[in-house]
């Protein structure tokens, strides 16, 4: 356990009546200070985790801590979380000050006191002067950050976001993303961020728990999760990806499509059967008999900066790619790629199992 873990679970199962459990013997670190984030599909298991850890709910099975000391039936008014809905839950019979302050009146503490820790909200979200503003005549993304200021104004160890930007338009969405993770360095308190949109995840997260079916399919940096997949399931769900089937031939040495090429992957049996990820943007369209690969363009969409081109290689294999240089619909093109794009994977390959393949590298590595 790493000094300065805030949160921690331990193989934690969450289940309810006789249904499939929503979660399955999850266990993770969070450490203090940090903006994570919890990604997966609907239905994953991620708000159920923020659910636990406000204390909304009891585990099934395992435990949970905080600070070192457990928290499985600690109730939600005891404990220093505080949690921003995804509809904000702001009371519209109130103004923006008396939102905020609901809080601090349960507490009955003193004007004075309130009066301070009210303006100081607001000025950390950007809302000075708008104390007395009813909330009908905010927009969306001032109601976000009036449910900010309330959430802060208890000074919480964590402020728990369930998919708060998601009924916010694309443009002021961006916007908030930036806002957010400002805001997040400027207090340093943990935030635990819940979504489903892959490219907020990326854009804002020191730390990614990418999670389907109940389990945590892999955790890690933003670059690393990207960069690094452990899984087809990872790689497909984080941005977009071309995945086709091969064979490792031995360290260093992949094939698929029916030639050989130099990759940095190692660590797999000689000749075993591999899943290869490379990214669309770093396919380099060339002439056809300077490429790795010959392709035929099935289709092109111009994507603002970039065009997104489909095509086909002689095995029936599609490959995506992303580039600033136009292709024509039905001409045979290259694809160039450098060995540091491809990336391979064992089929279905769970974290715990490529963290024991990494300290094997490490292990072997070291003997020799």
């Amino acid at each position: 356990m790493k000094a300065n873990t805030i949160i921690r679970f331990e193989y934690v199962t969450q289940k309810y009546d006789d249904d499939p459990a929503v979660l399955d013997e999850v266990s993770f670190e969070i450490e203090r200070g940090k903006f994570y984030t919890l990604l997966g599909p609907s239905g994953c298991g991620k708000t159920t985790i923020l659910r636990l850890i406000a204390g909304f709910i009891e585990p099934t099975k395992g435990n949970i801590y905080m600070n070192e000391k457990k928290i499985n039936k600690v109730p939600a008014n005891q404990r220093q979380v505080n949690t921003v809905f995804q509809d904000y839950a702001l009371f519209p019979h109130l103004n923006v000050y008396e939102n905020v302050a609901f809080g601090l009146r349960i507490k009955k503490l003193k004007q004075a006191v309130i009066d301070k820790k009210v303006k100081d909200a607001l000025r950390f979200v950007n809302l000075s002067g708008y104390e007395n503003r009813e909330i009908r005549e905010m927009s969306g993304g001032q109601r976000q950050r009036v449910a900010i200021a309330r959430a802060i104004v208890n000074e919480p160890e964590i402020i728990l976001l369930d998919e708060p930007l998601s009924a916010l338009d694309l443009k002021l969405r961006t916007e908030m993303q930036y806002e957010l993770r400002e805001l997040q360095q400027r207090l340093g308190i943990t935030f635990v961020f819940v979504t489903h949109d892959q490219e907020e995840a990326l854009a804002m997260s020191d730390e990614i728990f990418v999670i389907n079916k109940g389990k945590i399919q892999q955790s890690g940096t933003p670059t690393d999760i990207y960069d690094e997949p452990i899984n087809r399931f990872v790689a497909d769900f984080i941005g977009e990806s071309n995945i086709i089937p091969g064979t490792m031939i031995k360290d260093f040495l992949v094939e698929f499509n029916g030639k050989q090429f130099e990759c940095v992957d190692q660590g797999f049996n000689n000749n075993e059967p591999v899943e290869i990820v490379i990214r669309p943007e770093d396919l380099e369209i060339t002439e056809p008999e300077k490429g790795n690969l010959r392709v035929r363009v099935d289709s092109q969409l111009f994507r603002g900066v970039h065009y997104e081109i489909c095509c086909y290689d002689e095995e029936g294999h599609e490959w995506l790619v992303h580039s600033t240089r136009k292709a024509n619909v039905g001409d045979q093109i290259g694809l160039y790629f450098d060995p540091e794009a491809i990336h391979v994977m064992r089929f279905g390959e769970t974290e715990e199992e490529y963290d024991k393949r990494l300290e094997s590298y490490s292990e072997d590595h070291y003997a020799k």
